[in-house]
């Protein structure tokens, strides 16, 4: 099978041919001409915005880094910290559970909640009663930081969380009571 390629030709008849001398510079001159070289550098807007936007923020850091205060005033500024808000788990590992008992109850009902469109004002309405209870929850925090544990803030605090998913039920059976047709286009929603 193998076969001596110059037996081919000798075959086939075909001479030995030699190229013209010019032959490497007109196919230089052809590449050049389907292939242009450019010399031109293309103005590149990207490269500008980004050299500007560099230039900004130096500028800004500097101006920041190099600003003064006027020393001619001497206004005090009276630092605050933010208070600390404690929560039922600040006052004992017993009352974190129980508080986080209920959050995690509260949450799961939540997400258990189908919304539709036929169901938002009843939503909104049991919404709007979770929010002004959350609110009063926070008011209560707020208490127990400035006045310290006591009875009546704790028990407070857990009513409140008691109450808070009591609503989350009652919203759940609601939901559960409304006729089939509702239901149904709520699934498919």
């Amino acid at each position: 099978m193998a076969q001596d390629i110059r037996d081919l030709f000798k075959e086939e008849g075909i001479q030995h041919e030699t190229m013209s001398k010019n032959h490497q510079e007109k196919f230089l001159e052809k590449l050049d001409k389907a292939l242009p070289i450019s010399n031109k550098r293309h103005f590149n807007w990207l490269q500008v915005a980004a050299s500007i936007v560099v230039l900004l923020g130096l500028s800004f850091g500097a101006f920041n880094y190099f600003k003064t205060m006027p020393s001619s005033t001497n206004t005090t500024v009276a630092e605050t910290q933010p208070m600390v808000v404690k929560t039922l788990g600040d006052v004992s590992p017993g009352l974190k559970k129980v508080e986080d008992y209920y959050l995690a109850s509260i949450n799961l009902e939540l997400s258990k909640m189908a919304y539709t469109p036929e169901t938002k004002d009843m939503f909104d309405g049991y919404l709007e009663q979770l929010e002004g209870l959350d609110k009063e929850y926070q008011r209560l925090s707020v208490e127990l930081t400035e006045l310290g544990p006591n009875e009546l803030t704790v028990n407070a605090l857990i009513d409140n969380l008691k109450l808070r998913l009591n609503l989350l039920y009652r919203l759940r059976s609601q939901l559960q009571d409304l006729p089939d047709d509702v239901e149904d286009t709520s699934k498919s929603i």
